[in-house]
């Protein structure tokens, strides 16, 4: 990636990331990318004068000699969750609604890119086993097949982006699954990716193309906004060695770090690792899509 041409391209625009940990995964390496790149590091900074990352919520970085700012919008469904919570914070109740994207839109119409991605929270186990979760208008879903549920959210999404993005002024960018690597267990069931050292050179042994890329792709293809799709599944597939597993904390104990092996981080991906490689694909496909300050 060419740094300079990249915060060049960027100047006076936003970029926002909307999505999960996955998608705050490469609004991280994007900004550490770029933030290299700065010869007076001083003018990078975070929005709300904190010089850490969060890990909730809205944040952003603003590249002052450049006016442009790199965001990060978390929504991990990019559909309407609606949670009721006790006076101790204790959820009483949760619902999805698949028909509503969620209170964030607003910022969405204003970046002149927006990279959305979504997936790792769409199973079973985090969405209450898909019994009476699922909403749409009054109607609560007794019961919803998760990949059912996936369709219909990331349908909602796409119609509200047909309906409410200029496609003249904002480029939208759908950033694919993106594969984990647990073994013996998933990662809520002692599954693990400890002492991975290298890729998989072996194309046998790489997963067959994921169900939620084929319904992703179906849903695309129905839509009239020009969409760059990232597919990244097929990629980060081989990098079984890029992940935190252990590492993802630093452990103040032997026993702390005894306890981490059987709790491993076998989703996201170190850095520099993996993401760097999706930006460089974003800056490729926002360049071969030529709009705006993009044209070559």
């Amino acid at each position: 990636m060419n740094v300079t041409d990249f915060l060049e391209r960027l100047r006076g625009q936003r970029i926002i990331f909307v999505g999960d940990s996955l998608g705050r995964n490469m609004w991280e390496s994007l900004v550490c990318i770029l933030h290299h790149g700065v010869k007076n590091k001083k003018s990078v900074y975070e929005r709300s004068g904190k010089n850490q990352f969060k890990t909730r919520g809205y944040y952003s970085f603003k590249f002052r000699d450049y006016n442009c700012s790199v965001d990060f919008i978390r929504s991990i469904f990019l559909v309407k969750e609606l949670v009721r919570e006790s006076k101790d914070g204790t959820i009483l109740d949760a619902k999805l609604r698949l028909d509503e994207l969620d209170a964030t839109t607003p910022a969405y119409q204003t970046a002149d890119i927006v990279v959305f991605n979504t997936g790792h929270w769409w199973t079973h186990a985090k969405t209450s086993k898909g019994l009476n979760y699922y909403q749409e208008g009054n109607h609560v879903h007794p019961s919803l097949e998760v990949m059912d549920a996936y369709r219909r959210g990331l349908t909602t999404w796409a119609r509200w982006v047909d309906k409410n993005i200029d496609s003249t002024r904002t480029q939208v960018v759908f950033r694919g699954y993106s594969l984990t690597h647990f073994r013996g267990g998933q990662w809520n069931s002692g599954g693990r990716c400890h002492r991975e050292t290298e890729p998989i050179f072996n194309q046998s042994y790489l997963t067959e193309y994921p169900e939620k890329m084929r319904i992703l792709d179906q849903v695309l293809s129905k839509m009239k906004t020009p969409v760059i799709h990232l597919n990244i599944s097929r990629l980060t597939d081989y990098r079984k060695d890029g992940h935190p597993s252990v590492y993802r904390v630093r452990y103040d104990t032997e026993e702390e770090r005894l306890a981490a092996i059987t709790k491993q981080d076998c989703s996201h991906w170190c850095l520099p690792g993996v993401p760097d490689t999706w930006n460089e694909l974003l800056y490729a496909s926002l360049l071969q899509a030529g709009k705006g300050s993009w044209r070559l």
